[in-house]
């Protein structure tokens, strides 16, 4: 199944949004931890060939899917919630269910900028053939690795 072409600034947008709204109830770490993830989404969108800048994006969205559980199961009002109240933790609630789908996006993102795949297991996609590497300082690769080159003998290698 194919993911259909998000675009970037969508993402930002939406978490954005629901990042302000949900400061309504939660402030202080909360905020940090999502403004600054944010703040490397902007860079990601600045620097569109970035491997680097998207990979941290994908890093900080995965880092506050466990913070912000954390933030929220910890600080969520358990005493008469207002209306504003309860709309604050509705919203940071939806930002932390979006974030997964979020992830799925960047790292398809990351993907198309020439980032390698993070784990290199066989059902996860196909892992590089290493057996067509070739030296710099030469064009053909030997056939026998271990072949003596031409004007050389064994003596010469200290064999």
């Amino acid at each position: 199944m194919e993911l259909p072409a998000v675009n970037l600034k969508v993402i930002l947008l939406g978490h954005w949004l629901l990042t302000t709204w949900g400061c309504i109830v939660f402030s202080g770490s909360y905020a940090w931890a999502n403004f600054t993830i944010l703040a490397l989404g902007v860079w990601a969108l600045a620097q569109r060939d970035s491997i680097d800048a998207i990979s941290m994006f994908l890093g900080g969205l995965l880092a506050t899917i466990f913070l912000d559980i954390v933030h929220i199961s910890i600080f969520y009002p358990r005493v008469s919630l207002t209306d504003t109240g309860r709309f604050g933790v509705g919203m940071a609630i939806l930002s932390l269910l979006l974030k997964p789908l979020s992830c799925c996006f960047v790292y398809h993102m990351y993907r198309e900028r020439g980032g390698e795949l993070l784990v290199h297991a066989g059902f996860l996609g196909s892992s590089q053939d290493r057996s067509a590497y070739q030296t710099i300082d030469s064009a053909e690769a030997p056939a026998d690795p271990f072949a003596v080159p031409e004007g050389r003998s064994q003596d010469a290698r200290g064999y």
